[in-house]
């Protein structure tokens, strides 16, 4: 297991404790109407129920920030506490200042520097920002974009550069312009009051390396805790093998405080998924465990029966349905491992090293399947209904000894 480097702040963002040597966060975004305030809540609380112990909402003009108060509501009478932060650009001064409720109600904003405002107006409108995080003893999360740097910052690291003998290439730049936008706001925003510990910073960008080379120097030069993520990873499995890589890199090296798997939806996807992936990310890396594991041959010629890939998956889906309630009741299944091998070849052995495993027959093999309960074989199954039955094994396993 890595541990993380370097002692970071630690911040409340809400009830959830970033930094220092707390386990990494998993956060999310909706992507709702944040105005529609019943729809936000829903997903929230889906997002939640996944395992995201942060959720980002858009708060982009008056109606949805006139709907933050109303969306915490709903969350507070079904029970959800989890923190939801806010997510400014532009206009995020007038709307913390005219909707006083919505500032009340977040457990924490999140602002970009190069979104902040434009000329004279940017520092004051900054300014503005942190006076009511301050105010109301709330974090911000500053966070820069390469899609959104500050202009003017980077129109004068440009100039610098051009004078240099030797100057950095345009990515390089544009890595030092980003870090240099996001440590220059958060000393700003010490300056004008904002506790360190009340910080958080990222630096996002959609480039596996850029990001793990960004987030190497951020860890050497401040103590903020770091979010980390590429922005826009991309649908499907370029999404996925882009975050995972990116992520993956920076966590065994002990860098990042929270993390987010930014994914397009595909056309029907659960906006969970993302949740979902980032917990595996971090379950696959032994950082922490967030459901039982479900350990599953790939399948060859001996198992051209598709049954225990149906089974696996019935499994899976059990589990996660189960979760919300188990992690309640009992949180201690979530480093239970399951496995749901398909023949004789790899079945019984890997079936004996998990907490409960199922060897089930491959084909030609006799239509019996064995089932080990932490190395002893207990049961041998048979007949038309065995997913059902071991689905009913399993449930009992759990009941005695979680």
């Amino acid at each position: 297991m890595s541990k993380k480097q370097n002692k970071r702040y630690t911040v409340a963002v809400g009830d959830v404790t970033v930094g220092s040597d707390h386990p990494v966060v998993v956060q999310s975004m909706t992507n709702t109407d944040t105005a529609d305030a019943k729809s936000t809540a829903r997903q929230i609380y889906e997002l939640h129920q996944a395992g995201s112990q942060i959720v980002r909402i858009t708060v982009n003009n008056e109606s949805s920030a006139a709907a933050v108060p109303e969306i915490i509501d709903r969350l507070a009478a079904a029970q959800c506490h989890v923190p939801v932060v806010g997510d400014f650009h532009y206009n995020g001064h007038r709307l913390l200042q005219d909707y006083p409720k919505c500032a009340e109600k977040l457990a924490k904003f999140r602002i970009n520097p190069g979104n902040v405002g434009f000329g004279k107006k940017k520092d004051q409108q900054f300014a503005e920002i942190i006076e009511i995080a301050k105010n109301l003893d709330k974090p911000v999360r500053i966070g820069g974009n390469w899609g959104s740097l500050d202009q003017k910052l980077m129109a004068k690291m440009m100039d610098d550069n051009a004078r240099q003998a030797e100057p950095l290439d345009s990515q390089s730049l544009i890595e030092k312009a980003l870090i240099e936008s996001v440590l220059s706001s958060a000393r700003q925003a010490e300056e004008l009051g904002l506790p360190a510990d009340k910080i958080i910073i990222s630096c996002k960008v959609s480039a596996v390396q850029s990001l793990i080379r960004i987030y190497q120097q951020l860890q050497e030069l401040c103590l903020y805790p770091l979010h980390l993520g590429l922005t826009e990873a991309g649908m499907g499995y370029k999404g996925v093998v882009a975050s995972t890589a990116a992520l993956s890199v920076l966590l065994q090296q002990g860098i990042g405080d929270t993390i987010r798997v930014s994914l397009t939806p595909e056309p029907g996807q659960a906006r969970t998924d993302e949740v979902k992936i980032a917990q595996q990310i971090l379950q696959s890396l032994d950082l922490q465990s967030f459901k039982p594991e479900v350990t599953a041959c790939p399948g060859c010629g001996r198992t051209t029966s598709e049954f225990f890939q149906v089974l696996a998956q019935q499994v899976s889906q059990h589990m996660d349905k189960k979760m919300p309630e188990w992690r309640l009741t009992r949180p201690g299944v979530k480093d239970m491992n399951v496995a749901v091998m398909g023949c004789v070849v790899n079945g019984p052995g890997e079936s004996k090293h998990a907490d409960i495993g199922i060897s089930l027959p491959g084909t030609g093999e006799a239509p019996t399947a064995p089932v080990f309960i932490r190395g002893q074989k207990t049961h041998t199954l048979k007949g038309d209904n065995i997913g059902e039955q071991f689905i009913a094994l399993l449930e009992e396993f759990v009941e005695n000894h979680y």
